[in-house]
């Protein structure tokens, strides 16, 4: 099972949308208004504006998850989150991050297609070693 959320630019709170199961979320992305909300953004004041237009999923299962951001008409971020193993105090001591995240810039609608079927699928080797680093 999966969960998703909305960051509304003009909302100052993400919106819980609930659980979803897997095979809805392409049509969730596909079907999320980027240009739109893009669009009230150019006509409103910096002081409206809480976020820039972001939709996330998760896999409640292993809490892997993608934050994803649209910048401009053809640039994303992804923010990638999963529970990992961190080296901390100079390597001496390891501890579990359960929300470690990573992010990559420059992003197109193909590598985000890519970033949620991988994560659909639990791709888990693609999304490390295409958004993890």
């Amino acid at each position: 099972m999966f969960r998703y959320s909305i960051c509304d630019p003009f909302v100052q709170e993400p919106i819980e949308m609930g659980d979803t199961e897997k095979e809805k979320i392409p049509e969730i992305l596909a079907s999320f208004p980027w240009k739109d909300m893009l669009d009230k953004i150019d006509n409103a004041g910096d002081r409206e504006i809480h976020f820039s237009p972001s939709i996330e999923f998760e896999n409640k299962t292993n809490r892997h998850g993608l934050s994803i951001s649209i910048i401009d008409e053809s640039e994303f971020y992804i923010f990638y989150k999963r529970p990992k193993l961190v080296s901390r105090f100079f390597g001496l001591k390891k501890i579990m991050d359960e929300d470690y995240v990573t992010d990559k810039t420059g992003q197109t609608l193909s590598d985000v297609a890519d970033a949620v079927t991988a994560l659909i699928n639990n791709d888990v080797a693609t999304l490390e070693s295409r958004w993890g680093s």
